[in-house]
């Protein structure tokens, strides 16, 4: 079994602290003592050189009670106003935790769109690595002001995983109620054995994701599981950790038990990150048992070996192929829109002007744009 990487040995870290670890439930006020142990973390983590984003939930949490909401649940509308009045607590927790820290706290707050749509990822992107070029620690949560059912990442797990993703960073840690994966809940088997490496996400690992906990966590293991294959699909050691003890990040550089996820060790270029990590695909196209053995070849998709299509999407949107089992494929940006796609799915190539009017390209997604999951 491969060794797992050392907490901290890194030269950017994304650090992701959900709900539950950060605001007190019955007070429904921020931990104060727990950030600042954070805090501490994150300062000697900048001092050994690393970078540091952290990815914090907390917002709706933190205004449930002054807007008198703790015995509901929230609709949208009321989660989206929850959110603009606990933003301001978390924001502020975070600025004076790490200015004790004589460290500088920089607010980003994004929504799905941000990471699918490509000019606003790079834009994202370029701000973060110019906030972490003056020495900031981003904080970042999701946009719930303006999220919209349709839209939302839902948790902060696979935001963490997004965010990794776009800067390119070498580990992200999820700190958790739990110290890893298990090869079942060992709050309910008590023959539950810790996993603490895990090289290849199995359709047997992401079996062993449960339902989400209850309270204000909208994660579980089932959405890390889905942030581990983004982040280390995309170069970047992920890793699952106790988060309900003082110091939790010194906690695990001295060794504390966790779940390393271990990157894929053949990377990809920043484009093509990209397009394997979009959440949101805007349809699907189920191939045949020739197009799936072409594109494990490293070959394009052809129109030819689509056998059906569904959902609505545009030239240059990104849409997931999988083959007649249901079973993912990949992901890339369709070269035509689902109208004209529906047109010559299932024709040659050679037949593609005929059929639409016009000439474009021979493929329905070229290998350049195409990613294999």
């Amino acid at each position: 079994m491969s060794e797992p990487p050392v907490f901290g040995k890194a030269r950017r870290i994304i650090v992701k602290i959900g709900s539950a670890l950060l605001v007190d439930e019955a007070k429904a006020a921020p931990r104060i003592a727990w950030l600042e142990g954070v805090a501490e973390d994150i300062a000697a983590l900048r001092a050994a050189g690393s970078d540091v984003i952290v990815v914090s939930s907390g917002a709706i949490a933190l205004a449930r009670r002054s807007l008198k909401l703790t015995q509901k649940k929230l609709k949208l509308e009321e989660k989206q106003a929850a959110a603009a009045v606990g933003q301001i607590r978390l924001a502020q927790a975070w600025a004076e935790g790490l200015a004790k820290q004589g460290l500088t706290a920089a607010q980003l707050l994004l929504t799905l769109e941000d990471t699918e749509d490509r000019r606003r990822y790079l834009n994202a992107r370029e701000t973060l690595n110019t906030l972490l070029g003056f020495g900031c620690i981003p904080v970042i949560n999701e946009n719930d002001t303006v999220a919209t059912a349709e839209i939302r990442f839902g948790d902060n797990d696979r935001l963490a995983a997004r965010v990794a993703e776009m800067v390119q960073a070498d580990q992200l840690l999820l700190l958790s109620d739990i110290d890893g994966l298990y090869t079942a809940d060992p709050r309910r088997h008590a023959d539950a054995k810790h996993i603490p490496i895990v090289e290849h996400i199995t359709d047997d690992i992401e079996a062993m994701g449960g339902e989400p906990p209850p309270g204000y966590s909208s994660g579980g293991m089932r959405t890390k599981l889905v942030a581990a294959r983004i982040a280390t699909n995309a170069g970047c050691a992920m890793a699952i950790g106790l988060g309900h003890v003082e110091r939790p990040l010194r906690a695990l550089q001295n060794g504390a038990p966790c779940t390393w996820f271990l990157p894929n060790p053949e990377g990809r270029s920043a484009r093509k990150r990209w397009i394997g990590g979009s959440l949101q695909p805007a349809g699907v196209l189920i191939v045949d048992e020739g197009a799936e053995k072409a594109l494990k070849r490293g070959k394009s998709l052809l129109p030819a070996g689509v056998r059906e299509l569904t959902g609505s999407f545009e030239r240059g949107d990104a849409i997931e192929v999988r083959n007649s089992d249901g079973r993912v494929l990949a992901r890339g940006l369709s070269a035509y829109s689902s109208a004209d796609a529906t047109k010559i799915i299932g024709h040659q190539s050679s037949e593609i002007e005929t059929l639409l009017g016009w000439r474009g390209r021979d493929e329905v997604i070229h290998r350049d744009d195409l990613v294999l999951m």
